[in-house]
């Protein structure tokens, strides 16, 4: 703890420097808190000063409620950080001044928002708060659904065929043609199989063998039909329910997502290339639905913080919220592409402390197809609230005239301002929940897909995600503490990156100046990377630091198996020499000090 209260005091005393102001009082007010409340003042009661800020911007005007826990002298705003503040809002009324300090609100979201994401584990308490919200998410979803007017479901049925009819059609023509190429994706399964035991499925499921018979999808062919005799098929009973669990997301709350069984997750994968490559295809859709490149988001946000014009959405529980009659409704009128979705779908959830539970929703964060189906639900809601503001039927022109205009990136959601409201009523007529505190079009601040602006001016931070190594062993830490101070560096905040440096060199004796894409630990520079000695062979740059190495845990692999990976991961990334012998994400990571490239 007391290395993050240094790293906190150096950046407060470099950014006051920045807005010419003093940091004085504000880090003797952090150490004090932070000495009676612990590291819970820096990672849960700091960040929610900065979420304050976003709001204040948004509402033009600072309001107490915004800065819950802090003191509030006889003017208009908090003591703490008041001469950062007093640069962006009038000290005595709290309005928004006519041109704010860009410095004064980047330090302001720099200080309160550096330690919010750092991986630490949440109490049981606020563990076991998660899962419950999981379960009350599902009671509303099923709530909701029965609420939701029938007019609004035909609405909804009509829009999503206007919006995805040409490349459902694709798509369903895909499935009947057999063109499906299942694959295995690197994270867990509910069976808690190793990477390499998922090409031996011990079972299948009977929804999955009438769409996706196990002679097609579990052996490589014909010849090694004996080996279907050992496939167990359940009946939709026995399925494998989805394994709930909690991962880091903040110390005041983490993130809870399902883990698929892996016949499940084997097939999701394929029809989650199918939707890809759906998008990919249809120039107007590949627009609005993002699935694996968040920079027109990026850039959108941008424009809306410049001009006004686009604003920023934000769900609270999104892929929790998505029914499955929502996509029923969805993908309705393609038969073949409906059924797989429908087996694809895992219906039963094993929840901690509650036990196996049926699922309302489509499918826990966790799933393959959880992210481009939601984005999809997403964007036909969109456009029946942008259909409802301009008293217009949604046909193919307007999409094409608002194809620049909106974008959806999982539940990252960018429209136009002028139809804010209605999009939202919409929403949550729905069952979806708006986070006001999240979503922004009245002010000039934006943010989306993990960039944040004001004024068009780039205010995105620099986090911190793991606490401070300790010794050199500490691989995982050390790595995100180079991380840290390289992303600081980029931010302009090089006195406290000469602090991190010195750090840094107490864990690693060699810490050379090196390119982003060179595999040694090293410092980045505007300058370029150094050059130590000269290879005797290759003729080429290299310095001595520190590479990262990983190793692989051991799993065998054999027999019909060995051959269904090959099929499958041929044409992808490349195979390791020893995949056989060895799959799955490093177990052990370390670090090894070599001569190495500095680019």
């Amino acid at each position: 703890m007391k290395s993050l209260m240094l790293l906190w005091e150096n950046v407060a005393n470099e950014l006051a420097t920045w807005c010419n102001t003093s940091a004085t009082m504000d880090i003797k007010y952090v150490r004090g808190r932070l000495n009676c409340e612990g590291v819970s003042f820096l990672t849960i009661t700091l960040p929610e000063y900065g979420k304050g800020l976003q709001q204040s911007l948004e509402r033009k005007q600072v309001a107490r409620s915004s800065f819950p826990g802090f003191y509030w002298g006889r003017r208009g705003l908090p003591t703490f950080l008041s001469g950062f503040l007093g640069l962006v809002f009038n000290h005595d009324t709290g309005v928004l001044l006519d041109d704010p300090s860009i410095d004064a609100i980047f330090a302001i979201r720099q200080l309160t928002l550096l330690f919010g994401k750092i991986e630490l584990p949440c109490t049981p308490e606020r563990e076991y708060k998660a899962f419950e919200g999981y379960v009350q998410s599902e009671q509303d979803v099923r709530a909701s659904w029965k609420t939701l007017d029938s007019s609004l479901k035909e609405e909804f049925r009509r829009v999503s065929g206007t919006l995805f009819g040409t490349m459902f059609t694709h798509l369903d023509r895909k499935i009947r043609e057999g063109k499906v190429i299942p694959r295995h994706g690197p994270g867990n399964v509910a069976e808690k199989y190793s990477s390499n035991e998922k090409y031996f499925r011990a079972s299948w499921t009977r929804r999955l063998e009438d769409v996706a018979p196990s002679g097609d999808y579990v052996v490589p062919n014909s010849l090694f039909w004996r080996d279907l005799e050992e496939v167990d098929i359940l009946e939709p009973e026995a399925e494998i329910p989805v394994r709930v669990v909690s991962v880091p997301k903040t110390l005041k709350t983490p993130r809870i997502i399902g883990i698929e069984p892996t016949a499940m997750q084997y097939a999701q994968q394929g029809l989650f290339s199918l939707f890809l490559d759906g998008l990919r295809r249809n120039f107007i859709l590949s627009k609005m639905v993002g699935i694996d490149d968040q920079e027109p988001n990026q850039l959108m946000a941008r424009q809306g913080s410049r001009d006004g014009t686009l604003a920023t959405l934000d769900l609270s529980e999104a892929s929790d919220r998505v029914s499955n009659q929502h996509v029923r409704l969805l993908v309705g009128n393609h038969g073949a592409l409906r059924a797989f979705v429908d087996a694809t779908r895992s219906r039963k959830a094993d929840i901690p402390g509650r036990g196996i539970m049926p699922l309302a929703k489509y499918a826990s964060m966790g799933s393959a197809t959880c992210f481009p189906v939601e984005a999809s639900v997403f964007l036909t809601l969109i456009f029946i609230g942008i259909s409802r503001e301009l008293n217009t039927p949604v046909d193919r022109n307007m999409i094409k005239s608002y194809s620049d205009r909106v974008r959806v990136y999982g539940d990252d959601i960018i429209i136009p301002v002028d139809c804010v409201n209605s999009v939202i009523s919409v929403l949550e007529a729905f069952g979806f929940v708006v986070n006001r505190n999240k979503s922004f079009w009245t002010g000039r601040f934006r943010e989306s897909c993990g960039k944040e602006y004001y004024a068009q001016c780039d205010v995105s931070i620099a986090k911190v995600r793991r606490l401070f190594p300790k010794h050199r062993t500490d691989a995982r830490e050390l790595i995100s503490t180079v991380s840290l101070r390289n992303q600081l560096y980029k931010l302009g905040l090089w006195q406290t990156v000469r602090w991190l440096d010195s750090e840094i060199t107490k864990k690693i004796k060699f810490f050379p100046v090196v390119a982003e894409t060179s595999p040694v630990l090293g410092r980045h520079s505007f300058l370029g990377y150094e050059t130590q000695r000269m290879c005797p062979h290759l003729h080429r740059p290299l310095v001595r630091g520190y590479v990262v190495k990983g190793k692989p845990p051991v799993d065998e692999l054999d027999g019909y198996g060995a051959l269904v990976k090959f099929l499958i991961k041929r044409g992808l990334d490349p195979l390791d020499a020893g995949h056989l012998t060895r799959a799955g994400r490093d177990s052990t990571v370390y670090t090894k000090l070599s001569w190495s490239v500095p680019f």
